[in-house]
């Protein structure tokens, strides 16, 4: 069932960060009226910048559901990735405030989306659901969707985006909402907010690490032996969009099955860069689990995506565009 996003009215929520403004820009470039909303918090106006002129930008606070009856009114169809979250070091740190918020914002804007008869909902969970007793080994074996159950995410955050998968699920049975799930695996791409040191993607932090060096020295947290698969921004939206127009309601991974370790990611940066890199570890930082790779399986089939741009590809692209901005992406 292909959509035609001409004239369509869409809300991206959390559309100021990596994800959210790169769909923001694929739908305005579709000729959709879109919405911003975004608290900024961990967004960046700078990340839309280039699109300011064809959406409306909304700084708004989504834990209020005042707020989101207001932004959901007239709308078509609702992206939701506004989170309080982060990267690796954020996760691990924080726990109540991601729940607390994250369970705020998505209980108001699924009940808004309902009470405005909203055509179809898209939300933004992640790999982070999947137990950790299945990824003690580097040798990971690539997760399916229904490995989530049994649960035991290794952080809150986990806990909090498989609740609100529940939450989904159970709108979609009692009240027959029209809703589409997602569970990401770490996609990088060209952003500003991708590079923030507390907050960012490990490719991104590693290429930025490589365009300072020797300036700075170049340090991979943990023993760099640890592994996950990375999803370049321009297939996780093909893959959202083609999944918003398939019929499958379930939770689907969005990811790459090509498992690397982060020594080898940051070799391809290293290559990248042309430099002559020195790898140091800081064993006394948060690595997360042991291992991580999505089975793309299900998504294959039931959705037809795959992802096209290697790794390889992905990170000469991001690597190019974060060149010309270092100094930008030092100071955001």
């Amino acid at each position: 069932m292909a959509i035609n996003w001409a004239d369509r009215r869409v809300l991206v929520a959390g559309g100021a960060g990596l994800i959210g403004s790169h769909i923001a820009r694929t739908l305005v470039n579709k000729g959709a009226r879109v919405t911003i909303a975004d608290d900024l918090s961990s967004g960046s106006t700078k990340n839309i910048e280039d699109i300011k002129g064809g959406v409306e930008f909304v700084s708004v606070d989504l834990r209020k559901e005042d707020n989101c009856k207001k932004l959901t009114r007239d709308k078509d169809y609702i992206f939701q990735l506004a989170a309080n979250m982060g990267g690796i070091g954020y996760i691990t740190a924080v726990g109540a405030d991601i729940m607390r918020d994250n369970i705020l914002i998505n209980a108001n804007m699924l009940q808004a989306a309902l009470e405005n008869k909203v055509q179809g909902y898209f939300y933004s969970s992640s790999a982070c659901v999947y137990p950790e007793y299945r990824q003690k080994d580097t040798a990971v074996t690539p997760l399916k969707e229904e490995d989530a159950i049994p649960a035991e995410p290794d952080q809150f955050y986990g806990w909090e985006k498989l609740v609100t998968e529940k939450m989904c699920e159970a709108y979609q049975k009692d009240y027959g909402m029209n809703i589409r799930v997602t569970r990401f695996h770490n996609v990088y791409g060209e952003v500003y907010t991708a590079f923030d040191k507390d907050k960012g993607k490990a490719p991104c932090h590693i290429i930025l690490k490589a365009l300072r060096y020797p300036e700075q020295e170049f340090v991979i947290w943990g023993d760099g032996k640890q592994t996950r698969s990375f999803l370049y921004i321009d297939d996780c939206v093909e893959g959202v969009l083609k999944l918003m127009e398939s019929n499958y309601l379930k939770p689907v991974n969005i990811g790459s099955d090509r498992l690397v370790t982060i020594d080898e990611l940051a070799q391809i940066a290293i290559k990248i860069s042309s430099k002559n890199i020195a790898i140091k570890h800081d064993l006394s930082k948060p690595q997360g689990v042991r291992g991580r790779n999505a089975d793309i399986t299900l998504v294959r089939k039931e959705v037809g995506w795959e992802p096209k741009i290697s790794l390889e590809e992905g990170m000469r692209r991001t690597y190019e565009w974060a060149k010309v901005r270092m100094n930008e992406l030092i100071n955001i």
